[in-house]
C-alpha cells in the first residue's frame, strides 16, 4: 500500500530520513563553488523529502532510502542550474584579476604568483586564490555533471530545449578536448584536482613544487582552457593577446589549432563531416 499524504507511514518515513538530506547537502556543497547557499539546497532536498514520502510505493521492492536520495539529488541538481554558479561580483572581480594577470605578463615576460597578482590588484593572496576556487569549480562542474550518469533522468519537466542541448554538448565536447590538449603539466593539474579532487598540497608534492605553483598552473590552465572555447564558440570575447608575434601567442594559437584538429578528428571518427557539423550549429551569444 502506498505512503499518501498525512499517513503515519509517510510521516514516520520523513522524520527517519531527514538526515539523509543532509548528508547529500553536506556531499554536494564540496562541489560547488562556496557562495552557494546549503539553506537553498536543504529546503529544495527536504521538499523532495516529503514528496518521495507521499508518492513511495514499498510494492515496488525498491527501498524507501534509496528512492528518496534519487528524489533529492534530483532536487538539489535542479536548484543549482536555477541559478548562476558564479555570483556577478565574483565574475567581476576575475575579470579584473584576468586583465591584472595580463598587464603583469607584459612587464614581467612570464605568468605572475598570486602573490604578485594580489599585491598589484591591493588584495590579500587568500582572497585571489578563492576567487579563481569559485570560477574553476564553475566552469569545470558540467565536466563532474557529465560523469554523474543518470543523474539527468532524475530531473522531470525541465529539460533544456534542442537548441541549448545541442549548445551544451558542442560546448562539453571542446571542453573534454580541450583539457586533452593541455600541456602535460597543466592538464595532470586540472584532472588531479577537479576530477579526481585531490588537494593541491597532494598534488604539489607529486610535481615536486609548491601549492603557490600548483595553484598557479591552475589559473593558466583555466586561461586557456576559457580562450579555446571561446575560440572555437564565441570568438569574439577571444582576447587579443598583447604580443601576437611572441612566443606567448604562437604557443596559444598552437593549442587552439590542436583542439580543433582533435574535435575535427573525432567527427570523422563518428563519420561527420566537420564543416557540415559545425555549419548546422546554432550561433551562440
Amino acid at each position: 500500500m502506498s505512503a499518501h499524504r498525512g499517513t503515519p507511514d509517510a510521516e514516520a518515513l520523513i522524520v527517519g530520513n531527514t538526515a539523509l538530506v543532509g548528508h547529500i547537502v553536506r556531499e554536494t556543497m564540496a562541489r560547488v563553488p562556496s557562495h552557494v547557499d546549503r539553506d537553498d539546497l536543504t529546503s529544495a532536498g527536504l521538499l523532495a523529502l516529503v514528496q518521495a514520502a507521499r508518492a513511495y510505493d514499498p510494492e515496488r521492492g525498491v527501498p524507501f532510502n534509496r528512492y528518496a536520495a534519487t528524489r533529492i539529488r534530483g532536487a538539489i541538481v535542479d536548484e543549482l542550474r536555477s541559478v548562476d554558479w558564479a555570483s556577478r561580483s565574483v565574475r567581476r572581480r576575475a575579470r579584473e584579476l584576468d586583465a591584472t594577470r595580463a598587464r603583469l605578463a607584459s612587464v614581467l615576460g612570464r605568468s605572475a604568483t598570486a602573490a604578485e597578482v594580489a599585491d598589484a590588484a591591493g588584495l590579500r593572496v587568500e582572497e585571489v586564490t578563492g576567487n579563481d576556487d569559485d570560477i574553476a569549480r564553475a566552469q569545470v562542474l558540467s565536466l563532474h555533471a557529465s560523469e554523474d550518469e543518470g543523474i539527468g533522468d532524475t530531473l522531470a519537466g525541465n529539460a533544456p530545449d534542442p537548441q541549448r542541448s545541442l549548445e551544451h554538448r558542442e560546448r562539453l565536447t571542446y571542453l573534454t578536448e580541450a583539457v586533452a590538449e593541455l600541456p602535460e603539466r597543466l592538464r595532470l593539474v586540472v584532472e588531479q584536482y577537479f576530477l579526481n579532487e585531490r588537494p593541491m598540497a597532494e598534488i604539489a608534492a607529486t610535481l615536486g613544487v609548491t601549492e603557490s605553483r600548483i595553484s598557479q598552473l591552475r589559473a593558466e590552465a583555466l586561461v586557456l582552457l576559457r580562450d579555446a572555447l571561446n575560440h572555437e564558440l564565441d570568438p569574439d570575447l577571444l582576447p587579443a593577446p598583447s604580443r601576437p608575434d611572441g612566443c606567448a601567442a604562437k604557443h596559444r594559437d598552437a593549442y587552439f589549432a590542436a583542439v580543433a584538429a582533435r574535435h575535427s578528428a573525432g567527427l570523422r571518427r563518428a563519420g561527420l563531416d566537420p564543416v557540415t557539423t559545425r555549419e548546422a550549429l546554432p550561433a551562440t551569444g
